[in-house]
Order: structure tokens, then sequence, then C-alpha cells
């Protein structure tokens, strides 16, 4: 699943409020995963709440309870991650406000840390980078600033400055788990936009050993890391392994969306649609995402549910309009989903455009390619595709437009090459796309 609508959120800021800082032997790590039964996690959700609604109850009564405020948005970005609801994010974002309203952020490294990551899962990067530059002004030896700030460019595609503070934040020298943890998601991330799939996977290897070795992990954040080692292997087409780690997240943290989910697009890849229909069903009910919808919507389609794929494809427009975020989040998840199914090209094509003005990154450029295309745009799907292939990534989506933007401009070898290396790589990368690929490609060899 791709780094673009609700799911990237949770994924980005999963270990940015962890505080488990101390090593722990291997014995630890068997420990700490058999204490997440479900009843543990049905006491902390409980307690996490109460904890929640006492933080409330104290800002109602002193509205200037700066304290207060800031622990609440932490608490209220906690359940967002473990639950993907939206109404979490509004909540934190509100709180920052407050928080900073009380105290001037040049007075309030948790408020205005919280604000810059507030803007972050918003999809307001270009604020988050700004809030995460007076972050480090402030407290330039703090590891959590750098991360923050490189998280945005990497958004904004301004990769080699990422990168470079990336490097800084490695050189600040602190050895905690805690650190080792968020250095080694990111040079996954890196490696990974470079192409390197193998060191891509190396590090989410050590990334999520660290963080079975913390002392006290968070369940979300072992369910998290779990997911990341599935998302890479199911991008990579290694179904079986894909499967075994959302199947780990679930032992940790039942009921976890990200997996649950996750869990679908592999049954759909093995061929278990009826199967794949009910994870996504189930993944729906915890949170109608929109990408969650639209892939039901695909799968209905596919098992000849005609009637249940359109009303789940009209959901996903209304999940959009109604969305108190509407404008950041889903933009580019719902203009890619026009695409996908050939509706309102131009109005897709417009808004992708639109977003990509300041946030250059390669997967926007791809769904620039991909809108252009659809919406009869042939040169403008040219030159974009171009940029979403200059680092070298190697994402089947991406080869995938890159070879029928090709095919539309009568260059069959190309074409033909792009396709082949989608699916090589991940040979049922969508439901449906995946299957027009080997249409096209079939097109292509007679």
């Amino acid at each position: 699943m791709k780094t673009i609508f609700v799911i990237t959120i949770v994924f980005s800021i999963s270990f940015l409020f962890n505080s488990c800082t101390s090593n722990s032997s291997s014995s630890t790590k068997n420990q700490s995963l058999s204490s997440f039964s479900p009843t543990t996690v049905a006491e902390e959700t409980n307690t996490e709440e109460e904890t929640i609604r006492f933080l409330e109850d104290r800002i109602k009564r002193d509205p200037d309870d700066m304290i207060s405020y800031n622990m609440l948005g932490e608490r209220y970005l906690k359940r967002l991650r473990e639950t993907g609801n939206l109404t979490y994010l509004s909540l934190a974002e509100k709180a920052a406000k407050e928080s900073t309203r009380v105290l001037p952020p040049e007075r309030n490294i948790t408020g205005l840390s919280l604000m810059a990551l507030t803007k972050y899962s918003s999809h307001e990067f270009a604020i988050a980078r700004d809030e995460a530059e007076k972050l480090i002004a402030l407290q330039p030896d703090q590891i959590y600033s750098y991360q923050v700030l490189g998280d945005a460019l990497l958004e904004l595609g301004d990769y080699e400055k990422a990168i470079s503070i990336f490097k800084k934040m490695e050189k600040l020298g602190d050895n905690s788990p805690n650190a080792k943890f968020t250095l080694a998601i990111r040079v996954a991330r890196i490696e990974k936009l470079k192409g390197s799939l193998a060191k891509a996977e190396t590090s989410l290897l050590e990334a999520l050993d660290i963080a079975l070795s913390m002392k006290s992990p968070s369940r979300e954040l072992i369910a998290w890391s779990n997911a990341q080692l599935a998302d890479h292997y199911f991008s990579t087409g290694d179904y079986n392994k894909a499967e075994n780690y959302y199947q780990q997240a679930l032992k940790v943290f039942p009921d976890y969306f990200l997996a649950v989910a996750g869990l679908g697009q592999v049954k759909a890849a093995q061929g278990n649609l009826d199967q794949a229909v009910k994870q996504y069903e189930q993944a729906v009910g915890l949170i109608p995402d929109l990408t969650f919808v639209s892939t039901l919507g695909d799968l209905y389609k596919l098992t000849g549910k005609e009637k249940e794929a359109q009303q789940k494809y009209e959901l996903v427009e209304q999940i959009a309009k109604i969305s108190t975020l509407n404008g950041v989040l889903y933009n580019r998840s719902l203009a890619v989903f026009y695409a996908n199914h050939d509706i309102k090209p131009l109005e897709a094509y417009t808004q992708v455009e639109k977003e990509f003005e300041t946030r250059k990154d390669i997967y926007g450029a791809d769904a620039l390619a991909w809108t252009a295309l659809k919406a009869g745009k042939l040169t403008e799907a040219q030159t974009a595709i171009k940029t979403a292939l200059k680092l070298g990534t190697k994402d089947a989506k991406i080869f995938y437009h890159a070879g029928m933007i090709a095919q539309a401009s009568g260059d069959s070898k190309t074409a033909k090459n792009y396709l082949e290396q989608a699916l090589t790589l991940n040979p049922q990368f969508d439901p449906i796309q995946s299957l027009n690929a080997k249409k096209v490609l079939t097109q292509l060899g007679n």
C-alpha cells in the first residue's frame, strides 16, 4: 500500500512519540510479545480513553492548561495511529493550537512539536517543514526535530536535503533503541526510493528487531513494524512472507486496521477473492478509509457484485467530500481512483497538477502522469513519468503507468519492457489494474 492516504499518516508518525529508550535481552522480546493478549489490549484501550476523558475534563475546568493540551494531543495521535480515525487528528490539531495559544511556540517546545506533527499528519508538509525548522533552531541537539524535518522534505520531494538532514540526525550519536529504530526506518525508506530492495528489507528487519528489544514497546509499534515488512514483501511479490508478517501484526494487535486490509490484498493476490472481500469488509468496518472502500468496490466487481461495487465507488466520493480534512488528505487518492476507473479525467488531472506545484515527490509525479494520460494529455504524461522514474524506484504501479504511457505513445518496445517489469516485480499489484497490464502485454506480444 502506498504512502498516499491516511495509512501514510499512521506509518509515518507511529514511532515519533514512542518513549521507550531502554535496551533489553532477547528473552525480553519473547516476554513483550506474550504480554499482548486480547485482554491486555482491551484494558490498555480503556485506560487510554479514561486518560483522555480526564485530560479533557481538566481543560474544561482550566482552558489555559498548556500541559494538559500537550498530553491530550499526544494521546489523540496515539489513538489515530491505532484506529486510523481522522477525528483524532482534528482533535490533536486543536490541542496543538490551544497549547501554542497559551504559551508561544518559542517557549513551548512540546506544543510546537505537536503542531509540526499534526501538520505533517494532515499532509500540510510545507507547514510541517517550516515548524520543524523552528524546532531545530530551538533544540539543535534533539533527534526528533530532524526526523520531522526529514520526513516532511521526503514528502515534498526534496530528497537530497532530506538525506542530508537524516545524516545530521545520525551524527547526533543518540544510541538509544528509539533513535536506532527511527534511523533504521528512514534508511529503509530511502533505500526503497532508490530501488535498493534488499537494503530496504535489511533495514526493516533491523527496525523490527530493535522494536522487539525495547523494554516496553507499544503494541502499535510492534504491529506497525510487522506491517511495514509485510507491505515491503507484498510490493516485491512475496505474498507468503507478506501474509506471515500481517498475521504477526494481528497477533500483537487484533483488528489492527492496516494488517486487516493488508491481509486482504494478499488474499486477492493469491486468488482467494472471497476471503479478500471478507478482509476488506472488516477493514472498512473498522475505518472507512477511501482506499479501503475503493479496493472493496474493485473486489465486488471482480466477484460479479456490480451493484455493491457501484455503491462503494459512490461512497469513495462521499468520504472525500465529507472529510473535515478534504483538500489535503484525499486529493491524490481520489484523483488516482478517478483515473483507475475512468471517471472525471480532467478533474483528476487538475487536482494532482495543483498539488504537484508544491509537493514534487515521485509518487506525485506518477499520479500526475497517470491522470494526464487519462485526460488525454500525452505530452504531460510523458514528462511526469520521467520524473516518477528518476530515482530508480522499483514500484510495480509506476512501471505499469510507464508502460501504458509508452503504449499510448506508440512505443511498443518500451511499453512491453515496463509492463514486464511491473508484472515480474509484483504480478498482482492491483486487483484490476494488474489484469489490464497482463491484457495489454498479451496484445503487445501479438
